[in-house]
Parts: structure tokens; C-alpha cells; sequence
């Protein structure tokens, strides 16, 4: 359905529910004051007329026209089912364990077009239940209550997940899995045991989730609930992709999908061929991952699916952009992040916002990059907070905590205790024989009590209020310092760094990977062509954000002044000029700083190359059949079958003050056919990462660029990057990264 239409339909129905109800209301008002005015009474029976023709009637009436607006996308069966439920909450003759069942069923038919609806529903049911269990002996009546509750509280749960809320969600899973343990219904138990390990799985923790899903598999292949098993299979097959075990992750995912096709579920249908998409995608058969995903986008916006509509869009998205089709990359992003924001879905926000960040960085749309990056640190942070998710985890990392924790929940006891006070009270009221006297005196108290609390509470929480609004604006202050500062280091960084059409100008096949550790970066890259000479330079100036950001813009300034200002041309010279400029700015300060930069450099001419280097070596992959005899016996030969690498040393100090100041050595070098030059800065070897947190290595490195032989340089900077993501996993990058490829 167009957009237009769809508001005009929302409106009219706005419009008419406002007018029956307008009429109903005045029509029932109506004959109320004339009963009152023809009798003169209007007692407590009257009471339980209005509630019953009045209240309930217009709680229908908004239910059914709720219905008619949100519902249309169901199939007549489904529709006919939230029909019936409807009526069963509207009717006046309905039972407690009638309401509960029904606000339980209704929500788990709409949650799909609205999570709120699912969690408005869910609460309801919660409060009924709760309400009921304490009045109600008959044990067949409180397991149906209990059934109702703990469904309630696992829908509760999941909605919480999906917003991030970790701790939220395993408490109201914990109190849903005790309850159904209680009453000894398998299905449920099932379904909370997978609910906490999907809950593990967000979390980074396989072996935990993997526990939960094998438990939960195995119940539900005892009762043989398809969907349950479908289900399991999909999760399981998760924890396996989430290990690099694609093979054993597409066959769970396969086994998954077969049985959802059988059962018709379209939701689990489009999850599973979602997963595929992914495993194709990681093994780079990028046509067949783009299918998948297209026909999961497909089933998800005929279900109405929105959080599943955004994921699948962004999947597709940064296929596209693997492919080089930034225009179609950036409308599914666009999409995805339109649709995330809609929903208030953090991890979907996170997963468009880092994809639109690299396209507009493609697109030279910096200003653009650097707020959807900003975006997604933002919520980055919200998901892995760790005072938040990771504490939850530890506290409630065994299953028999979990259950005692909710039910000691201090607040939700007392809270019941209250109720039930309450309930005794009034029942006492009304058989006493002084029935009238005692209830005004009890509500005088009430009163009179409620006031005094409710002002006790109103002075503390303006207390709070302006500490928390003192705080808000020192912090806002604080922030707002350091962000000006932030902006303004990125702009001076900006306008220091070449564009990538300058580059591909003079050399078209190459690329240039720059990954800041903060928002600016002590590393940069360098490019001058003179005289139809190109120089190239990858630098690591020292320290990183602010700071290095600005020392970067010295000696960026100080190597176009010895290009262009100097007329030097050996990039031994421009190192030492550089060195001799660096320290001289620095010195105006009166101190002895050392600050600097690592840098290697080369000089292109045709087929002729000279580099020269501080610290920081030169690399170039080459076809082994083409090395010399002494090349392949050097130590610094990194030998292969079919291509090897050479390194080229650096001279051993940096561009700054060092103790033993000595001239930098260059080397000419003769390039051949389908060499691949490399210059880097430290950042991408010396992150920490893999299973047991170490470092990356050189060694590592020079492995992955040989393996890359055959791929396109445009392609190369994609999986250099992935590679450095999946190494570093949660772990806080620690450097800035520099890499630049080019081949003449």
C-alpha cells in the first residue's frame, strides 16, 4: 500500500472512531440523566450499569477499530481468531483466566506489525494473572492463570532483548522459566530455555548458548514441536557460523529451513534464508548471498516484519557494496536505517549506521561518514554496555540464580503483599455492619496518608531532579568542550588528507584503508605527483585522536614544504628535510619534545621506485618465478609457491628528535609486472584479538596480502578490514590503521 493512502486511511479511521465514540458516549450520558433525574437515585448499582454499558462497550469499540487499522495484513483465519479474542475481552461475563488467555493469545498474533502492542498486551495479562492467583484456590485455575503469567512475562522478556535491555530480559525470562517449570508444561520450558540462550548468544558466550539450545532441542524433539526444533536448529547453526564453522552452520540452517517450508512459517522461512545469505556471503559467492537475502527481504514485508525488513536491507546493502554499487548500497541503507529508527532497535541502528558511514567515506562525503560513524558508536555503546550486559551475564550465569533471583525481587512482594492487604480490607468493609461509616473513615485515612507520602516523595524527587539537572549541565558542558575540540582536529585532518580521485588520478588500481581508533587519527596518508613523479607515504605520527591528529598536521605540512617549497625529489632528502622541519616547529615551544612520525615512502617513476623509510618498512608482492637468486635466499623474503614477499628495512629512527641523528638510506627498486606495493603504519599488526587476546603479527599479515593475490585491489581493502574486525572481536581497537596497495 502507497504511503499516501495508507495516512488518508488512518485518518478517516481517526476521524470515525472519534465520531461513534462522540455519539455513543453523549447517547449513554444521555439516558443516565434522565434516569437519575426521572428516579433520583443513582446508587451503587447504577455504578456496575455505567461500567457495564459504558466502559466495556467503548473498550470494544476501540479494540475492534484498532483492529480494523493494524490488522489487515492478517489471513482470514488469523483475523477470525482476534475477533474472537476480542469479544472474550470485551465481554462482561468473562473470567479471569478467559482475559489472561486471551490478552496472551492476541499479542502473540500482533506482535509482528507492533513490538509495543506485544508488550502492552503481555503487561495486562501479567496484572490480571497476578491479581487472580491470590484470591483463587482451585489448582486447575491457577495453573491456567500461571500458563497465561509465565507466557506474559517470556513475551515481556523478548520484547525487552529487542530493545537491548539485557538485564530486563533474562529477569522476566527467569521468572517465566520457574513458573513453567512448576507447572510442568515442556513446550514452555522449551521456549524459555532457547529465550536465554539467544540472550548468551547476543552476548559473545557460544558454549552457554549452545547449552541452553541443546536442552531446549531435546525437549522439544521429545514432544515434537517442528517450529520448536526449526527453531534450535536455526540457533545452533548461529553459534557455529559465530566459530568460522560455516559448513556445520549452513546444514543446521538447511535442516532448519526444510522444516519451516514444511510447517509454513513464514517468519522462520525468511530468518533461515537470511542465515544462508550471510554463510554465502562470508564465502564470498556474493550472487548467491544477494538472492537469499532478497527473497527473506520479500517474505519479511509480507509479514510486516519491520526489525526483519531492516536487517535484510542492510544485508543487502553492504553486498552491494562489496560489488561497487554505492548508489543502490546507500538506498537499502538509507532504508534499513529509516526502518531501525522507527522501531528504536539499537542493533539495527548500529548495523546501517557503520554501512552508510562507509559508502559516504567512498563517496567522499566525509562530513556525512563521520556522523553515521558517531551514530554508530552510539550505539555501540548501548548494546555493549558493560555496567549493564556483561554484569547481568556474570550475576545470572547459572541457570538456578537466574530462578531465585526473581522470585526474592523484593519490590514485586511487596508490591503483591499490598494488593492483597488491600483486598481484605475491603472485604472486611463490606460485611461489617457499620459498612458506610468504616469506609469513609478508611478513605479519610487514605487520604490523609497517600498526602503525606505523596509529598515526602514530590521534595525527593525534586531533589533529585535538580542534582540530576546540576549534573546534566557540567556534563553538557564538558562535552560540548571536548566535541568542539574533536570537530575542529577533524577538519584540520581533512584538509591535510588527499582525495582518492587525486590518487587514482596518477595511479588508478589501488586503495587506501585508514580505520582512526577515535574519530581523528595520529596516522595519515601522503600523496604529491611533481613533475610526473608520484609520491606516496603511510605515516604514524605519535599518539593518536587530538593529539596525534595535530601533530599529523606538522608534518604533513612539512612534507609538501619539502616537495614543493624545498624542490627535493629523493625521498631519502625529503626525510631529512622533514625531520629538520618537524623539529624546529617543535622547538618553539622551549621544550624538548620528540615528537614525530614513522613513515615509509616511495618516489614512482614508470617502472623506477625509490624508498626510503623511518621505522616503518616497504612490502611488495611479487611473483616468485621472477625473484633472484639472492632474493629468494634473504631472510627478509617471505618465499611462496606462487608469489613471495619482500621487505624492504627501514632506516631504524624516526622523523624527530633522537639521540643519534644519522642520514636516512634509500633503495631503488625495479618494478615489475604485477607487483603489489604495501605501506602501513603499526596500527593493523599490533591489534589484540583472536581466542586468547594477543597481538595480530607481521607474520599474520604478510599471510593474509599473499592469500590475496588473485583478488582485485579494490576488493582487497574490504577483506583486509573484515579480517582486522573479526581478530579484534569486542576488544577496543588499539591503534590507528593505515594501508595503502597499489600496483603501476
Amino acid at each position: 500500500m502507497c504511503p499516501w493512502f495508507d495516512s488518508w486511511r488512518r485518518h478517516c479511521i481517526k476521524a470515525l472512531a472519534s465520531l461513534m465514540l462522540g455519539l455513543f458516549v453523549s447517547k449513554v450520558f444521555s439516558k443516565a440523566g434522565q434516569f437519575r433525574k426521572s428516579t433520583g437515585v443513582f446508587d451503587h448499582k447504577h455504578v456496575f450499569y455505567f461500567y457495564f454499558r459504558v466502559i466495556k462497550p467503548i473498550s470494544y469499540i476501540l479494540l475492534c477499530l484498532i483492529s480494523f487499522q493494524g490488522f489487515s495484513q492478517f489471513s482470514d483465519e488469523q483475523q477470525h481468531q482476534i475477533d474472537s479474542l476480542n469479544t472474550i475481552i470485551a465481554s462482561p461475563n468473562s473470567h479471569d483466566t478467559s482475559l489472561a488467555g486471551s490478552y496472551v493469545a492476541l499479542s502473540e498474533i500482533l506482535y509482528i506489525s507492533n513490538i509495543d502492542t506485544l508488550k502492552s498486551l503481555c503487561e495486562k495479562t501479567s496484572l490480571i494473572a497476578e491479581k487472580s492467583l491470590l484470591k483463587n484456590n482451585s489448582e486447575i485455575v491457577k495453573k491456567s492463570l500461571k500458563t497465561s503469567l509465565s507466557g506474559a512475562l517470556n513475551n515481556i522478556g523478548y520484547v525487552y532483548r529487542n530493545q537491548g535491555k539485557i538485564k530486563e530480559a533474562l529477569a522476566y525470562h527467569g521468572r517465566s522459566l520457574k513458573i513453567r517449570e512448576e507447572i510442568g508444561g515442556k513446550s514452555g520450558i522449551a521456549n524459555s530455555l532457547n529465550n536465554i540462550g539467544v540472550i548468551y548468544s547476543d552476548q559473545g558466550q557460544v558454549k552457554e548458548a549452545l547449552a541452553y539450545f541443546s536442552r531446549s532441542l531435546k525437549i522439544r524433539e521429545e514432544i515434537g514441536d517442528k517450529k520448536g526444533i526449526a527453531t534450535c536448529l536455526n540457533n545452533i547453526g548461529f553459534q557455529h557460523k559465530s566459530q568460522g564453522q560455516l559448513k556445520e552452520a549452513l546444514a543446521y540452517y538447511s535442516r532448519s529451513l526444510k522444516i519451516r517450508e514444511e510447517i509454513g512459517d513464514k517468519k522462520g522461512i525468511a530468518t533461515c534464508l537470511n542465515n544462508i545469505g550471510f554463510i554465502y556471503d562470508d564465502q564470498g559467492q556474493l550472487k548467491e548471498a544477494l538472492a537469499y537475502h532478497s527473497r527473506s527481504l520479500k517474505i519479511y514485508e509480507e509479514i510486516g516484519y519491520k526489525s526483519g525488513i531492516a536487517l535484510a536491507l542492510n544485508s543487502m546493502g553492504n553486498i552491494l557494496n562489496k560489488q561497487g554499487d554505492l548508489k543502490k548500497t546507500l538506498i537499502y541503507g538509507l532504508k534499513s536505517l529509516t526502518i531501525s529508527q522507527e522501531i528504536g532497535s539499537p542493533k539495527r541502528i548500529r548495523e546501517a549506521s557503520i554501512l552508510l558511514s562507509r559508502v559516504y567515506g567512498k563517496l567522499g562525503k566525509g562530513m556525512k561518514a563521520l556522523e553515521m560513524y558517531k551514530l554508530h558508536i552510539t550505539m555501540k555503546d548501548s548494546l555493549n554496555n558493560e555496567a549493564t550486559q556483561k554484569a547481568s551475564i556474570q550475576r545470572q550465569s547459572k541457570y538456578e540464580y537466574e530462578k531465585q533471583k526473581v522470585l526474592d525481587d523484593a519490590a514485586h512482594d511487596k508490591q503483591l503483599a499490598v494488593e492483597h492487604e488491600q483486598q481484605q480490607r475491603q472485604k472486611v468493609i463490606s460485611y461489617s455492619a457499620g459498612g458506610g461509616l468504616a469506609l469513609i473513615l478508611g478513605f479519610l485515612l487514605f487520604v490523609f496518608n497517600r498526602l503525606k507520602i505523596t509529598r515526602k516523595q514530590k521534595e525527593a524527587i525534586a531533589a533529585q531532579k535538580q542534582e540530576i539537572e546540576n549534573t546534566h549541565e557540567q556534563l553538557a558542558e564538558h562535552h560540548q568542550e571536548i566535541s568542539d575540540s574533536i570537530t575542529y582536529a577533524e577538519r584540520l585532518q581533512s584538509a591535510i588528507l588527499p582525495s582518492f580521485e587525486e590518487v587514482d588520478k596518477y595511479i588508478p588500481n589501488n586503495f587506501i584503508l585508514f580505520q582512526p581508533k577515535d574519530v581523528v587519527s595520529g596516522d595519515f596518508y601522503w600523496f604529491e605527483n611533481v613533475n610526473g613523479i608520484s609520491y606516496v607515504a603511510a605515516a604514524d605520527c605519535t599518539g593518536h585522536g587530538v593529539p596525534g591528529a595535530l601533530v599529523s598536521v606538522v608534518c604533513s605540512n612539512a612534507l609538501n614544504r619539502c616537495v614543493n617549497e624545498f624542490k627535493l625529489t629523493e625521498p631519502s632528502q625529503i626525510l631529512d628535510k622533514t625531520r629538520e622541519l618537524v623539529i624546529a616547529t617543535f622547538a618553539k615551544s622551549g621544550a624538548n619534545v620528540k615528537d614525530g612520525m614513522d613513515i615509509a615512502i616511495c618516489a614512482i617513476n614508470g617502472t623506477k621506485m625509490t624508498y626510503a623509510g623511518a621505522n616503518n618498512p616497504l612490502w611488495i608482492v611479487r611473483d616468485t618465478a621472477l625473484l633472484s637468486d639472492i632474493q629468494k635466499k634473504e631472510r627478509d623474503t617471505y618465499l611462496g609457491d606462487k608469489v613471495s614477499l619482500i621487505e624492504y628495512k627501514a632506516t631504524r629512527q624516526s622523523v624527530g628528535l633522537n639521540e643519534v641523528m644519522k642520514p636516512f638510506e634509500q633503495q631503488d627498486i625495479e618494478l615489475h609486472k604485477e607487483d603489489t606495493v604495501y605501506l602501513f603504519s603499526d596500527g593493523y599488526a599490533d591489534q589484540f584479538g583472536g581466542p586468547k587476546g594477543k597481538k595480530l603479527m607481521y607474520k599474520s599479515f604478510k599471510k593474509l596480502l599473499l592469500d590475496l593475490v588473485d583478488t582485485p585491489l579494490n576488493e582487497q581493502s574490504e577483506r583486509i578490514i573484515t579480517d582486522f574486525n573479526t581478530w579484534k572481536g569486542d576488544l577496543e581497537q588499539v591503534d590507528d590503521v593505515v594501508v595503502i596497495g597499489f600496483r603501476v
